[in-house]
């Protein structure tokens, strides 16, 4: 780890409100953790104190203070994935990857953790690798999982199953409900958001049922146009440090309120949302 680098990260955030996540984020896509030092010189520049950074770095599931392996593989142990069978999903992980939940292959490739639980409790047993919602896995599909994560899911499909969940998003930055409740997408209310997209400007409204990518807004949109993302209240660029695992747009980053963060991708017709409900296309 360069100090140097983490200051250049430090300096694109300057002008952030509350930007701390953000300032996170980009130090994780770096380096797959959040290294001690770089929290303190976070820290120190941000004049946030140590305990507040490493609360928020731990606080996410999404987060790491150790390192981890290019593809994260997360086996839910609740109640109603165990009595359902994750314990011999997790075992296949750890046969088929020669390692313990907690660790990482000798190449860097995959990390294994389990989980309390990933909110899909009636699709359980439930698995989580790359932000790719797998549900009633049996043992038998672990290897498949594996080499599809491997060879990348930009042909993979979201599960329908995954339609059953719904957001509650806020700002990463001022943490502001996002929820218009009098403007409802797919019978529920939408997210609300400002956009921004060949010179155009105006609001946008997203589904918050998982699965779904409709979409209103007070413009006209161009599939395969990435927009940029704005919060209507503090008027923050909602844009995070991760790219899209499937067509390399940068990520529209927004919190959970229930705890996790949420990630979707800011190109038009693109299917790359990311899911970490474990913190707590449009």
């Amino acid at each position: 780890m360069k100090l140097d680098e983490i200051r250049d990260i430090l300096r694109k955030h300057r002008s952030d409100r509350g930007g701390l996540i953000s300032i996170l984020e980009e130090v994780q896509a770096k380096y797959r953790y959040l290294p001690a030092e770089a929290l303190r010189l976070v820290a120190e520049e941000t004049g946030t104190s140590l305990v507040d950074v490493f609360s928020v770095a731990t606080f996410y599931k999404s987060f790491s203070l150790q390192p981890r392996g290019k593809h994260l593989c997360s086996v839910c142990m609740g109640t109603a994935c165990h009595v359902r069978g994750a314990p011999l999903v997790a075992q296949e992980f750890q046969r088929r990857l020669n390692i313990q939940p907690g660790e990482t292959t000798a190449d860097k490739e995959f990390s294994l953790e389990t989980v309390n639980c990933l909110g899909a409790c009636a699709l359980g047993p439930v698995t989580v690798v790359d932000g790719h919602y797998f549900s009633s896995v049996k043992s038998t599909a672990v290897t498949d999982i594996i080499n599809r994560s491997r060879a990348g899911f930009d042909d993979a499909e979201i599960k329908e199953h995954m339609r059953h969940y719904l957001y509650d998003v806020s700002c990463s930055r001022c943490n502001h409900s996002l929820m218009d409740p009098g403007f409802q997408i797919d019978g529920a209310p939408s997210i609300r958001v400002t956009a921004s997209s060949d010179r155009e400007h105006g609001w946008l409204r997203l589904s918050s049922l998982y699965g779904s990518f409709t979409v209103e807004s007070e413009f006209g949109i161009r599939t395969n146009t990435v927009v940029d993302f704005f919060c209507p209240h503090c008027h923050a660029e909602l844009r995070g440090a991760s790219k899209c695992p499937l067509c390399r747009a940068p990520m529209v980053t927004m919190i959970i309120r229930s705890g996790g963060i949420l990630q979707i991708c800011s190109r038009r017709g693109c299917k790359g949302h990311m899911l970490d409900l474990e913190g707590g296309g449009f």
